[in-house]
């Protein structure tokens, strides 16, 4: 009997039919998770008892598994609730595969943290999105160090959420920051229902935005390595056989120039390994200094360039350059002070004829 085919007759032993698009979405789901962590996702999920689960052959293909959990979860009447926390699930264990923007929330002048009530939380937020948008599903799942992670697929007046293009939230209690993943034209409205439900004044962006959500928490949350005072470099080993025709005095210049970039590597980037960001913006926007009686570029609108350093891991590489002898030591603060300022998207504008070479805001 075909896939189909067992559906309908579960759902004639049932009287349940499930939504084909419950259906749909499910076993697409199912068909992203890598085959030696179906099982486990699915124990997660905890929707499908433990006799059900012993009953799917993981050994076949991933459709035809795909197939019988489908089949599993119309006996067990899945709506899109069930469906959108197997989602859930899934983008947890893969969540670098989006890429995340920080914002920051702030309280008024004077006003003090309320103590986070988790179902009021829930009850605001929901309520704040629904009373401006007719469709919309939302789903909250609570992970480890208070983190809630809320799912929210947005429709229209006139249609249907789109499952496959859901936002996610995670929103940590007891702090201002937020993190969410790809959004555009919903942004008003979801920073007012956080704003709304978490009792905050005002929400925003802070022009942060990587792969590694957890990079990103390390860097707001200031759990990186940082700068240690107390460092005193190791002397280098001298080679037991010095090389030939070699100034003795060049061989001790250069061993305590190792020790000085070390040392001043060590001092703006720690110890310990780096937060894993995969790319940092310069906007550049100054005047073009040209001979007035040349005429050339000397319009009054600013020369504009962006800039752009793209690698899997850019801190711990531009950490790598100057021990490498690819640059001088220490780098420029531009380059280094990402995790500091809490930002990798950067304007440098002219201060008073002079191109100021700070940090600058947007």
């Amino acid at each position: 009997m075909s896939a189909s085919g067992r559906r309908r007759r579960g759902a004639l032993d049932s009287g349940f039919t499930m939504d084909e698009t419950v259906a749909e979405y499910i076993r697409r789901t199912v068909l992203k998770i890598p085959r030696h962590e179906i099982m486990e996702m699915l124990t997660m999920w905890d929707f499908l008892s433990k006799t059900q689960l012993q009953t799917i052959n993981v050994h076949q293909i991933k459709e035809r598994i795909s197939q019988e959990v489908v089949q599993l979860c119309e006996e067990n009447s899945a709506s899109i609730k069930q469906a959108a926390i197997l989602d859930m699930i899934y983008n947890h264990t893969y969540r670098n595969k989006k890429i995340w923007t920080v914002y920051q929330m702030t309280k008024a002048v004077g006003e003090e943290t309320d103590a986070f009530n988790l179902a009021d939380f829930k009850y605001k937020f929901k309520r704040s999105l629904q009373s401006a948008l007719k469709n919309v599903t939302i789903n909250f799942r609570e992970y480890e160090d208070n983190a809630i992670w809320i799912r929210i697929a947005w429709g229209t007046q006139y249609t249907k959420p789109n499952q496959y293009k859901a936002t996610y939230v995670v929103y940590h209690s007891q702090t201002p920051y937020v993190f969410i993943s790809s959004l555009r034209n919903r942004i008003p409205l979801l920073c007012q229902a956080l704003v709304h439900a978490s009792n905050y004044h005002d929400i925003h962006e802070m022009e942060l935005r990587s792969r590694c959500l957890d990079s990103l928490k390390d860097i707001v949350f200031k759990r990186y390595s940082q700068t240690f005072q107390t460092y005193h470099p190791r002397p280098l080993q001298e080679s037991n056989v010095a090389p030939e025709k070699v100034d003795p005095r060049v061989i001790q210049e250069n061993k305590r120039e190792k020790e000085r970039i070390q040392s001043v590597n060590q001092e703006v980037f720690g110890e310990g390994l780096q937060p894993k960001i995969e790319f940092a913006q310069y906007k550049l926007e100054t005047m073009f200094k040209g001979e007035p009686e040349m005429d050339i570029l000397t319009e009054k609108e600013p020369f504009r360039c962006i800039v752009k350093f793209s690698s899997p891991h850019l801190l711990e590489a531009l950490k790598s350059l100057a021990p490498a002898g690819m640059a001088d030591a220490p780098l420029s603060p531009l380059l280094t002070c990402i995790p500091q300022k809490a930002r990798n998207y950067f304007k440098i504008k002219e201060r008073k004829g002079i191109l100021s070479t700070s940090c600058v805001g947007p």
